[in-house]
């Protein structure tokens, strides 16, 4: 089959029968019909559609090394440098359909999903472990372009370091029962992304203090197996206006809560199970880090790019750019985004085969990425409203320009630059971008996609070789002893 095309991915979604509750009533139109998906799909439509244009098979696509069949580059296990290249360019062209505001585009699960498989190895010869269903899963999801979602968060109960759920059911997912046909799983997950609009699920175990066996697991599942409901948010998406909406309406991601009900996995799509140590290192062993990482870093340079274009498109239209505050506020965007890039450089150059002969980038530079931009990104919010000021909320509806009172429109909010419709377009990009419930979820959503962010800087501070220039400091003390008092 390979690589599919717009119609394809749309009629396969419209085939699936999820369990979908949104504002407390069950879906019961086609997926792709829905107000609150529509928008979504369509867009992820034309990312299939572009990937198989004649002019663009060659950067995102390759030859499947089992069927031969033309697949997406975003599921390439890389084993050189040049590998790695391809797949960000791959990336850097989906993320520059979606102005990196897709966080969820196909190409970070396939990459997930790759990372398992390129790292399966790790999980042979352990107990209830099965690496040849990790790499039948990937094959699976190579050869037929699936598209996937995934859960891991368990629900927010107790944040204490140490914490034993005592509920008498299930509240975070769990194995209840073993049977000869697979595992039975109760309880919940967070915080799945497009959850039931996607082919399949990726459930797994989050590493923890202190892990419960029923907690360690792992396994994929049809998005429409008995027993799996996702209750969805309330939708960012506005209404299909792109002129009121221009950010939501094609890109609003809806998430939701995953409940198991007694749902049944069956053996060959579980990946382990009851195996504390593997849940608990697999991830660090595991290539899932760095790939991952490559692939969000690589989506959130685009996006900054995305973000630095809309503040220079207000500051033209209001005619702002001689000030020099305002040249510093976009300066901060520039040094962040040369920044990132440069840190994305690096992680390829210094990039190492493993110990199964996968091209890894680089850790660290990727880890100094995703501690930058949790940070940065809420400035980048702050600037352009900052720069839009009280523009920012003086933005007419579409059918206000088609009303009588199209004129006084035209007339009292023109720009410097542009006439009072094109005006009113920006600013309502910047709102959506940032001012909007969909704008303010994309904030929340940079702030913790890798978790929390001082936890993120605890672990680049423990794993930071920092004592390189120990011996510089020896060279002007001469020796240090090591002891502890």
């Amino acid at each position: 089959m390979g690589a599919k095309n717009g119609q394809e991915f749309i009629s396969r979604i419209n085939q699936l029968k999820p369990e979908i509750w949104l504002d407390g009533h069950p879906l019961k139109v086609p997926i792709s019909e829905c107000p609150e998906f529509r928008g979504l799909l369509k867009t992820k439509a034309s990312l299939y559609d572009y990937q198989i244009l004649r002019e663009n098979k060659s950067v995102m696509t390759y030859d499947s090394p089992t069927s031969g069949e033309q697949v997406g580059i975003s599921f390439l296990q890389p084993t050189t440098k040049e590998d790695l290249k391809k797949r960000r360019t791959m990336i850097e062209k989906w993320a520059r359909q979606t102005c990196g505001l897709m966080g969820r585009s196909p190409d970070y699960l396939n990459t997930v999903l790759m990372s398992f498989a390129s790292s399966s190895y790790f999980l042979e010869g352990k107990e209830n472990c099965f690496p040849h269903h990790v790499q039948s899963a990937y094959e699976r999801a190579r050869e037929q372009d699936l598209t996937f979602t995934h859960t891991f968060i368990n629900p927010q109960v107790n944040r204490a370091p140490i914490y034993f759920e005592s509920s008498d059911e299930p509240i975070s997912a769990r194995i209840v029962d073993t049977t000869k046909d697979g595992l039975v799983i109760k309880g919940a997950k967070l915080l799945a992304t497009q959850g039931g609009l996607t082919d399949e699920i990726l459930v797994f175990s989050a590493p923890k203090l202190l892990p419960d066996p029923d907690e360690a697991f792992a396994f994929t599942l049809p998005s429409d197996a008995e027993g799996v409901r996702f209750i969805c948010r309330e939708s960012f998406a506005g209404t299909d206006s792109t002129f009121n909406y221009p950010l939501s309406s094609r890109f609003e991601e809806m998430d939701s809560i995953v409940v198991f009900d007694n749902v049944l996995v069956p053996w060959e799509r579980v990946f382990f199970y009851h195996n504390t140590e593997v849940a608990s290192q697999f991830f660090a062993t595991s290539s899932f880090h760095p790939y991952t990482l490559h692939q969000v870093i690589t989506r959130q340079v685009v996006k900054t790019e995305f973000m630095l274009s809309v503040a220079k498109l207000l500051v033209e239209t209001i005619n702002v750019g001689e000030y020099s505050h305002i040249q510093g506020k976009l300066s901060e965007i520039i040094v962040s985004l040369e920044t990132m890039k440069a840190l994305l450089d690096k992680s390829e150059q210094d990039a190492t085969l493993d110990q199964w002969g996968y091209m890894r980038p680089s850790m660290v530079p990727l880890q100094v990425a995703s501690n930058i931009f949790p940070i940065v990104y809420p400035r980048f919010s702050e600037i352009i409203q900052l720069i839009g000021a009280s523009g920012m909320v003086t933005i007419p509806t579409e059918k206000a320009f088609q009303s009588e009172i199209q004129q006084d429109l035209v007339q009292y909010l023109q720009g410097a630059t542009k006439n009072a419709e094109d005006r009113v377009k920006i600013f309502r990009l910047a709102w959506d971008l940032t001012m909007s419930s969909f704008g303010t979820r994309q904030t929340q959503y940079e702030r913790y996609f890798f978790g929390d962010p001082i936890r993120l800087a605890s672990q680049l501070y423990r794993s930071y070789p920092s004592t390189r220039g120990f011996s510089m400091i020896e060279s002007l003390l001469g020796p240090l002893d090591d002891c502890q008092g």
